[in-house]
């Protein structure tokens, strides 16, 4: 019988489980011994380690710094950070010394690797407006040295962050608050998926390759059905690791089809999604029947008000019509289907095909 958790809960079990086998494993973050904080991925942990779970100050460099060091000396830490917003004000610690580390002091035999993993949630939420609905994932996967992961469902959810627990360099490991109440097929025993696999093959399709990212993967998932429903199959291609970034399924799914949409939960210029679209423009570009297309967020700030908030993110509706562009067919004209009426509330017409 298929077993299934929600996101955070194969959050969760992923955590607790690397708790009980691996000592040197603790996490830390503000509100991470209260249960109900961030979606309750931390619920329960406490009373498995209460000694590695730790609440922590309003500091977020000295705190990524002390996971660096920490690491340094033969910890894992696995560091919450409810807003990914936060993160900017410790871009020095990540950035210029955790990604750059191994590179740095190679060649002594006695070094420690930095193996640490932070957790930060994107996404849009209660009216939180320009500065805390931002996902800036391109920004990170720029840097050589850290690693930068997208879980869409829940079964990734468990198995990348068991693996990048145990990988030997910084991972960031980014989470859509929207993604957390969704349900899937997760095993009870351990696992990882290598973070070098790169994405997950959803469906398979002859019309159009879409290639989407974290949650716009949901959106990507109902746009497929409803174009199926007119006779028009896709293959949906979920990355999930950006950095490093593979693009060979990619590219062989594009050969097949010879047109690209990419969906990215983010600014349109300078996004992830350019970079999809320049290796298959660059590896691929005679497959090419039609010039690809984004379906990413305005290149402006987000409202806080409800009303612009709805019309500012793209959905299964503007991914419908990307790909009847791409195939020169006429796009539809009908009225977006709006999410629910508190923000912070998935459209619950979803539950998860995962």
């Amino acid at each position: 019988m298929r077993r299934e958790l929600s996101f955070a809960e194969a959050i969760r079990e992923a955590l607790a489980q690397k708790l009980t086998e691996d000592k040197a494993v603790y996490v830390l973050g503000q509100g991470a011994p209260d249960a109900s904080q961030t979606y309750g991925t931390t619920q329960g942990l406490v009373d498995i380690a209460p000694d590695r779970i730790f609440d922590v100050p309003l500091s977020e460099a000295s705190m990524v710094g002390i996971m660096l060091g920490s690491s340094l000396v033969g910890l894992k830490p696995v560091m919450i950070m409810a807003r990914f917003e936060f993160l900017l004000l410790a871009i020095e610690q990540l950035v210029n010394q955790a990604a750059k580390w191994r590179f740095m002091f190679p060649e002594d035999p006695g070094q420690t690797l930095p193996f640490f993993t932070l957790r930060v949630v994107v996404g849009r939420g209660w009216g939180q407006g320009p500065q805390h609905a931002q996902s800036l994932h391109a920004w990170f996967a720029h840097v050589p040295g850290l690693k930068v992961v997208m879980p869409a469902t829940p079964y990734e959810a468990k198995g990348l962050l068991l693996a990048s627990i145990d990988d030997p360099n910084p991972v960031l490991f980014i989470e859509h608050r929207w993604l957390h109440p969704l349900r899937g097929f997760v095993p009870e025993e351990t696992y990882t998926i290598p973070l070098e696999s790169g994405l997950t093959t959803l469906m398979q399709g002859d019309a159009v390759t879409v290639v989407s990212l974290s949650y716009a993967t949901v959106d990507a998932y109902k746009a497929a059905q409803l174009l199926k429903k007119e006779g028009i199959f896709v293959s949906l291609l979920s990355v999930h690791t950006i950095n490093p970034f593979q693009d060979e399924i990619i590219l062989e799914s594009v050969c097949q089809t010879g047109r690209l949409v990419v969906c990215d939960p983010a600014y349109a210029t300078g996004g992830f999604s350019s970079e999809i679209i320049s290796r298959v423009c660059m590896k691929a570009l005679n497959a090419l029947k039609s010039p690809p297309v984004k379906v990413a967020y305005p290149d402006r700030p987000l409202a806080t008000t409800r009303a612009l908030a709805n019309l500012y993110y793209p959905g299964a509706h503007q991914i419908v019509n990307a790909v009847k562009r791409v195939l020169g067919l006429p796009e539809d004209k009908y009225a977006p289907v709006l999410p629910s009426d508190l923000l912070d509330v998935p459209d619950k017409s979803f539950t998860g095909p995962f």
